[in-house]
């Protein structure tokens, strides 16, 4: 193993947050390639226990995905995450960037604040660029935390993207055609490990 690729190792392997390429090459020395020396490892690691993977625009070191059960703690924790918030996820995530009254548009209900407020607080959307419309409102983008917890290297990768493109529920337009769902809560069971989570829906 080349001397850069046990510097990009130990940095991912110390980090608990994705590294960017830059990020790495800023703590490494100068002339360094840290994005020839990922390739090297992401081969390397190949096959084994634990892999590295992209996320969004960095990368991380995380454990291959048939093997998270040996990872997975006894206790389970239970969190209330609404039927609107999740609804509100789902269509940040396929529609991105998308404004609060596209959102409205898709649901066909109005967007509380407290339910944008609450994904907020999760890390899981942030705000994207205002759009040149009249009133220049503001976006919501997913973030590379959602990404990272459901393990995605971008939201190309969601389910179910070609389908429903190919359906035309992806235009860059919000179509308004989405079936409605109620606004009742939803019990999520979340299975805690190490600084990772696998979440569903009972």
């Amino acid at each position: 193993m080349g001397e850069q690729e046990r510097m990009v190792e130990a940095i991912l392997f110390a980090s608990v947050e994705p590294v960017t390429v830059r990020e790495l090459e800023s703590r490494m020395p100068h002339g360094c390639d840290a994005a020839e020396a990922l390739q090297h490892l992401r081969n390397r690691y190949e096959g084994r226990g634990v892999r590295v993977v992209k996320v969004g625009d960095a990368w991380a070191i995380r454990t291959a995905p048939d093997l998270g059960f040996l990872m997975s703690r006894e206790t389970v924790e239970t969190r209330k995450l609404s039927r609107a918030a999740i609804e509100t996820l789902a269509i940040i995530a396929y529609h991105q960037p998308v404004t609060r009254a596209e959102i409205e548009e898709i649901r066909g209900v109005s967007v509380s604040r407290g339910t944008v407020d609450q994904l907020l607080e999760m890390e899981w959307i942030r705000f994207g660029r205002r759009k040149m419309t009249p009133g220049r409102p503001v976006t919501f983008v997913v973030t590379q935390s959602f990404l990272d917890h459901f393990g995605l290297e971008s939201a190309r990768d969601l389910p179910g993207l070609k389908e429903l493109r190919s359906a035309g529920l992806l235009d860059s337009t919000p179509p308004g055609m989405m079936p409605t769902m109620g606004e009742g809560d939803v019990d999520l069971e979340e299975e805690t490990d190490e600084g990772q989570s696998e979440m569903f829906e009972d």
